[in-house]
């Protein structure tokens, strides 16, 4: 509300409440989805690392119009699509390696509470039934659109008298706690009648069920500040005369392909599952922390033509991009654990600075950015370090490079990347290349063994040949003290 930045004193010292409006599970998660979720996950992480014990809740909306809605054009049971939804959406995130929340409550096993909270918003004045329908008054609260920046007058002067005729409502800024029951619809019994809870009233419920009356950071997206969280605010203050429901607000920067939002009329939504299988889903994630939460992401994608114009698919440049990027990190870290860990004592100055600016940065709103160059700087000292050692104390390289690895690892963790094995992340990069350049498998191993024969016979003109040929293929060769391996020449093109 105050639209800057301030000192973050939780509650209760060392501990932090958090709340994140979660899916609701209608349709398949898409890339949108998933940056909301690895934003709040990253901060997640981020206040662990600095030292913090956070209880992380995050909901699913599991009763609501679209659900019921894409129900009924499936000819499905509401609850048993949004379960299904529900999997899906918690399978993808694990994609993206965001941990599972320590509560994931859903609407539909709170609707006692939800009721409970209801009556108590009848009871004070702060709401009314009509007709089977329950709706906050928003004249009951004046510190009404603080939040987003709203006013009550600026609604209602946008808003037409017809809903007030067909809804029985007092004025049009007025929303539904609780929505009588229509054919075909699932529903629970209430004071009002059968019926189901209205959207916004379902988190204030779940807050208040896992976190109190007030707490410490609810999270979500741009789009979520009007009307949801502003309505959060007024029936959860309104309900238990609070001054604070949730002392800090962070919501995530939208998502932009091209500089235009994504949209599902645009045509520029896409799925988790094709992402990962596009590049992998330590990439996105990989990709997202590089921008700062709160900051809009420009997201370039291209799309793949056949020779006669007709469209065949997409390539997601910007990821492709930092799927490059993180290949180099890996590839430091295997060569860092073929080096070998020192004995215990002193490393080089420059190869303990990572947590430390690491820590400064994640305590400096979660900056993300600043980071991730200095896990880059990390890197770099790790690689020179790694190819030339000259001047150098053995005992104190070695230790320099260990730490160095080690570090990496602990502030990758705070961001969620670098968790995978190396070889392991490396094979797996290296077998979607090999898919969309359309590389023969058979026909590399067969060089490489023609290759590996031609050397040990010391026909070494033969063996720089089969390097270029397999060049010409996109195949680079790596010499290594375990032998021969390949990688795919991965450039822009």
């Amino acid at each position: 509300m105050r639209r800057q930045k301030v000192a973050f004193e939780p509650l209760q010292p060392g501990k932090v409440g958090m709340y994140v409006c979660g899916p609701t599970p209608y349709a398949p998660a898409h890339i949108g989805h998933a940056y909301s979720a690895i934003s709040f996950d990253t901060i997640r992480r981020s206040l662990k690392f600095l030292g913090f014990d956070v209880r992380y809740v995050r909901n699913i909306t599991d009763v609501e119009d679209k659900i019921i809605k894409a129900a009924h054009e499936s000819n499905e049971d509401p609850m048993a699509l949004a379960a299904r939804f529900t999997d899906d959406y918690n399978r993808d995130m694990a994609r993206f390696n965001v941990m599972a929340p320590d509560i994931e409550p859903k609407v539909s096993t709170h609707i006692a509470e939800i009721i409970a909270l209801i009556e108590k918003l009848v009871a004070n004045g702060s709401a009314y039934a009509t007709e089977g329908d329950v709706y906050f008054e928003c004249d009951t609260f004046k510190p009404y659109g603080q939040l987003s920046g709203q006013s009550l007058e600026d609604l209602r002067a946008g808003a037409s008298d017809r809903e007030l005729v067909e809804k029985s409502k007092k004025s049009s800024a007025d929303f539904a706690l609780w929505k009588a029951a229509k054919p075909g619809e699932p529903f629970w019994d209430s004071p009002w009648g059968k019926g189901r809870p209205g959207w916004h009233i379902e988190c204030s419920a779940m807050t208040h069920s896992h976190l109190g009356e007030t707490f410490d950071i609810h999270g979500g997206g741009k789009d979520l500040i009007f009307p949801h969280h502003e309505n959060e605010i007024a029936q959860s203050q309104g309900a238990y005369g609070t001054n604070t429901f949730a002392r800090h607000w962070m919501h995530n920067g939208f998502l932009n392909f091209g500089g235009v939002k994504m949209s599902k009329s645009l045509g520029n939504v896409f799925g988790c599952g094709e992402i990962a299988k596009a590049v992998g889903g330590e990439a996105l994630r990989f990709f997202c922390v590089k921008h700062h939460y709160r900051s809009p992401i420009d997201f370039e994608v291209e799309e793949i033509r056949s020779a006669d114009g007709t469209p065949t698919g997409v390539r997601f440049r910007s990821l492709e991009a930092a799927d490059r990027d993180l290949e180099y990190f890996y590839i430091t870290l295997q060569k860092i654990d073929a080096f070998g860990a020192g004995d215990d004592g002193a490393v080089l100055p420059d190869a303990e600075k990572l947590i430390t600016s690491a820590r400064e940065a994640l305590a400096d709103d979660f900056n993300s950015p600043k980071v991730m160059a200095a896990l880059h700087e990390a890197a770099t000292l790790a690689n020179k370090l790694l190819a030339e050692g000259k001047g150098l104390d053995k005992q104190l390289r070695k230790r320099s490079i260990a730490r160095l690895g080690k570090d990496l690892r602990t502030v990758g963790d705070s961001l969620g990347i670098f968790s995978a094995d190396p070889a392991v992340y490396l094979r797996e990069r290296r077998a979607r290349l090999v898919e969309r350049k359309g590389i023969d498998v058979a026909v590399v191993e067969g060089l490489l063994a023609e290759r590996v024969a031609a050397r040990a016979a010391k026909d070494y003109a033969r063996g720089d040949a089969i390097r270029t040929e397999l060049g010409g293929l996109g195949v680079e060769l790596l010499d290594t003290p375990q032998g021969t391996d390949w990688r795919v020449h991965d450039d822009a093109s």
